[in-house]
Order: structure tokens, then C-alpha cells, then sequence
């Protein structure tokens, strides 16, 4: 007997029917379009099982080709134990790929005549300055936007990151950081040059940099989800958390405030509103038939500028990266690679441009702890080019893997030493007092049960508890994950502290910052 009525059947039948006729419609869609297996089969699996080996709570992705969006798509959860599911309207921080907006927008300005990239900074911040007096003088708007100005890579970050400073604090505080090559010398990526850059435009142009941004791209390119600061996301609907692995599990952490280097990173966006960035960029400058950029401001950015060292790549043919502004470039497979990444606490993603190819690949991760988001880009890259499967996650976690295990290493030692109870070369109120860095400003170490803690002034509610390893030795571990738990010393004479250096984790600085003794 059949127990399903039969206007029930009928209208099942239909829906059959449908679905039958949509599938073959995206058969022969796909057929048309030469899409890669990897693409129309393979990416979902290749993803879900990513999600469990990574530990990412979600990612989206978006793939352009030849001016069609041919895949945007989302997976996993935006929030780590909270119900809401990831898709291709989630909003994630992209982190440094919002550099390419900034570089993008004043190469607009210098095709309009209304700046030139070679302008010296100084026409248009009298007042700015370097340490060194000659580049003082010398610095361009390119220079700031190629990463050539003399400092290591995230130089000043510590000081910076999720700090109180102002971003004219930030500039600012360029004059008393020591450079660490000479300029024009050596690539050094620098987030505060780029926020220069980015203050550059309200001078020309009378807009606001995150008004610039919202009227000369996310509006003509119907990026209508996308948000120019980072304090704009807690009050938006469909967004992700930010996430880390700390001390090997996976945590939720707040979401950062990093509005003081805007310019430099602080763009959320999702894979569809990306999408229509990354079609304007394959499509020389236009979208829905309209020029949003001028071709010669595109290539502008694609122009190199500065050397970044040898391609590298872990099958295939590289043999250069540059830096252009705001994009790094490369060759592979004698194909020239456009693209750039972005990290910020809880979010690592890519862009990726394959300009000969008109191919376009963007990939969002909520968790600053994953290579997955490069790993994506490539098996896509090479399913397009017609290259072998690699597996690229599969690889790229084995050695991620190992520099996990080995800081897990370094931690388990450096906590077997603490629990030795080693004593201190001087009592613990010997170390106590204010210590002041001539670019960060002061921090004050007190005593807090029985532990040395430092109050960090320009990180109002960070801390860093220190723990004695030996000596002038502690190990130092920061309240916010981001910055992680390092090694630090302080330097004696006698009986009298005279200076604190502090470090925290590479992510987001790699350099030492010393303290003096107040």
C-alpha cells in the first residue's frame, strides 16, 4: 500500500525532477567552465577532514575564474562550542590583506594627480620623522608602502599591537625606533609604515581612511557585509570568533582591537565581498561594467619594488619574491603570483591573484594557529594549473607539528626549571618598581602573590606574571595568549636593577625591548 498521498507524490515528484534537471545543469556548467575536479568533487572532504587535523573552528573560501565566481562556500562553526555555522557571508578579520586596499587606494590617488607615490612623506606630514635624519628627508609614500624604511619585520608591534597609542602615537613613535638595516637596504615588514600610508589619505583626499574605504571600494563593489575597523565586528550579525592553540588546545579569545593600525590590518570581510574584490582586480579595475580602479593604479601595486629573497615552494618552480605595494610577488610555474597574507589574533587568511590565468582565490580562517589557509590556496592553485594532488595540508602539518611539539618542548623544560624553585640572584622586591622603554613608555613590576607581574601601560588589563628560572632569568607569560610566553632577564649591577628586556611571541614581534630602571 503506498502510505504517501498522492498530491504528496506528485509534488515529490517534481522536486525530483528539479533536482535532477539542476544537477545536470551544474554538470554541464562546470563542463563549460573547465572547473578542476578538486573543485566540483573533491573540496568539501578535503576541508572537513582540515577542520578536525587543524583544530579550525571555520573557514570560508572563494574562487574567481576567468571574471565568474565559481565557488564560495563556507564550513565548520563561527564561534568555538556556540551553534552558529560558517558560510559564505561570515564575517572574518582579513588581517594584512587589507594592506592591498590601502596601497590600492593611494595609487588611485597618484593616477587622479592628486599625490604622487614619490611624493616625500614629509609633504604631506611636515613633522614626520625616522631615527635616522636622512631617511628623515629621503622617505617616500612608496617607500612606506613597499616596506623599505629600515625596520625588521613587525618592528614596533609589541609596542603597538592591541595597544592604547593613538595612530598618531604610532607615527610617531617611528622617530625612536632604531632601525634594524639601512634604508632602502633590506625588505622589513613594518604594520606602522603602512599606517602612515594610510594617514596619508585623509591629507589628500579629505576622507577618512575607513570612509575612503567604504565609499571607493565595499560600496561600487557591493561589499555590502564588509567593515573597515575592528571595533565595528562586535556588534555584527554572521561574524566569526577568534581563536588560538594555547598550550596545545584550542581557545576562544577576544577579538582585538587593532584601529590604531587600521590601514595595516584591520578589514573584515567574508568570501563573497571578497570575491568582488579579488573579480575587480582579475578584471582590470572593473565590476558590473563599471572602472572602480584604474588599470594603471592595479598595475602600479603589481610593480616590483622591493626583494623579499628567493621564490620558495615546496614542489613546483619558484625562483623570486618581491614586494610590489601592498601585494608580495612571485613566479610559479612561470606563472607570476600575485598575493599577500594576513594574521591577527584568532584569524589567519590569503589572497591570491593569478593574473595570466584569471583566477582569483581567497581562503578565511578563524584561528591564528593553522597553515591550512595556505595549504587550500596551493591545492587549488595547482588543480587550476593542471599540477599534481600534494596534499599540501597533510605536508604542511607534519612540520607544523614539529614546531609545535618542539615549543611544547621548550615550555615543559622552562616549567620543570621553575618547579625546581631555583632562587633569584636578588630578592623579588629588588626587582620591583618602574621600567621605562623610550618607545613603549613605562611599565611597572610589583609583587603580586609571590610572583613578579608586570602592569603594562599601554595594554591597560595585560599582564605578564614572571616566573624565576634562575638568576635575572623568569620565564614571562602574558594574559593575552596572543603575545605568549617567553624568556626575559633583567640586568643587575650589585645590588641595584638597572633594566627589564622583555620579548613576547614572534607572531607578534620578534624583537627584544629593553627597559631602564627608573
Amino acid at each position: 500500500m503506498n502510505r504517501v498521498p498522492n498530491r504528496i507524490t506528485s509534488l515529490m515528484k517534481k522536486v525530483f525532477l528539479l533536482l535532477c534537471v539542476g544537477l545536470l545543469c551544474v554538470q554541464a556548467w562546470a563542463q563549460d567552465a573547465k572547473l578542476p575536479v578538486f573543485i566540483t568533487d573533491s573540496i568539501d572532504v578535503y576541508v572537513q577532514r582540515a577542520l578536525k587535523d587543524w583544530q579550525i573552528p571555520g573557514v570560508s573560501v572563494a574562487v574567481v575564474k576567468d571574471g565568474k565566481v565559481v565557488l564560495t562556500k563556507g564550513y565548520g562553526q563561527c564561534e568555538l562550542n556556540k551553534p552558529g555555522k560558517v558560510d559564505e557571508n561570515t564575517l572574518f578579520l582579513i588581517g594584512s590583506n587589507s594592506k592591498a586596499f590601502t596601497a590600492t587606494a593611494l595609487a588611485m590617488l597618484d593616477v587622479e594627480g592628486k599625490l604622487k607615490l614619490d611624493d616625500k612623506v614629509t609633504k604631506w606630514m611636515p613633522d614626520f620623522k625616522l631615527k635616522d635624519p636622512l631617511a628623515s628627508q629621503e622617505v617616500t609614500v612608496r617607500d612606506l608602502l613597499c616596506h623599505r624604511i629600515g625596520m625588521e619585520t613587525f618592528q614596533g608591534d609589541f609596542v603597538n599591537w592591541t595597544s592604547n597609542l593613538s595612530r598618531k602615537e604610532v607615527i610617531h613613535n617611528l622617530a625612536v625606533l632604531q632601525p634594524q638595516y639601512g634604508f632602502r637596504a633590506k625588505w622589513g615588514y613594518c604594520n606602522a609604515a603602512f599606517l602612515t600610508a594610510g594617514e596619508i589619505i585623509p591629507l589628500v583626499s579629505g576622507s577618512s581612511w575607513e570612509d575612503f574605504m567604504r565609499t571607493k571600494f565595499f560600496k561600487p563593489l557591493k561589499m555590502t557585509r564588509s567593515l573597515a575597523l575592528t571595533n565595528e565586528l562586535a556588534a555584527a550579525n554572521n561574524k566569526c570568533g577568534a581563536h588560538t592553540l594555547y598550550n596545545g588546545k584550542l581557545i576562544a579569545i577576544p577579538l582585538p582591537d587593532i584601529d590604531n593600525l587600521a590601514p595595516a590590518a584591520s578589514i573584515a570581510s567574508s568570501a563573497v565581498d571578497m570575491s568582488h574584490w579579488v573579480t575587480m582586480l582579475l578584471q582590470d579595475g572593473k565590476f558590473d561594467g563599471n572602472e572602480v580602479v584604474p588599470l594603471a593604479a592595479i598595475k602600479s601595486t603589481r610593480s616590483p619594488n622591493s626583494i623579499i629573497g628567493r621564490g620558495r615552494s615546496y614542489y613546483n618552480r619558484s625562483n623570486f619574491s618581491l614586494y610590489g605595494l601592498g601585494w608580495e610577488l612571485k613566479d610559479y610555474e612561470a606563472k607570476t603570483i600575485v598575493s599577500h597574507t594576513g594574521g591577527v589574533d584568532g584569524f589567519v587568511t590569503s589572497v591570491t591573484l593569478v593574473p595570466a590565468e584569471k583566477l582569483g582565490i581567497v581562503v578565511l580562517t578563524n584561528t591564528d594557529a593553522n597553515a591550512f589557509y595556505e595549504a587550500l590556496k596551493w591545492e587549488i592553485l595547482d588543480a587550476f594549473l593542471g599540477l599534481p594532488y600534494r596534499n599540501y595540508s597533510a605536508v604542511m602539518q607534519q612540520g607544523f607539528a614539529k614546531n609545535q611539539a618542539a615549543d611544547a618542548d621548550w615550555l615543559k623544560a622552562a616549567r620543570d626549571t621553575v618547579a625546581m624553585k631555583k632562587a633569584s640572584l636578588l630578592p623579588l622586591d629588588k626587582y620591583t618598581g618602574t621600567f621605562i622603554n623610550e618607545a613603549y613608555g613605562p611599565v611597572d613590576v610589583v609583587v603580586e602573590n609571590g610572583l613578579l607581574t608586570v602592569k603594562m601601560s599601554r595594554h591597560p588589563g595585560m599582564t605578564a606574571k614572571l616566573e624565576v628560572l634562575g638568576g635575572n632569568r623568569f620565564l614571562c607569560t602574558y594574559s593575552n595568549p596572543t603575545f605568549g610566553i617567553r624568556d626575559v632577564f633583567f640586568t643587575t649591577e650589585g645590588n641595584a636593577v638597572k633594566s627589564l628586556t622583555l620579548r613576547c611571541a614572534d607572531f607578534v614581534d620578534f624583537l627584544p625591548y629593553v627597559f631602564l630602571k627608573k
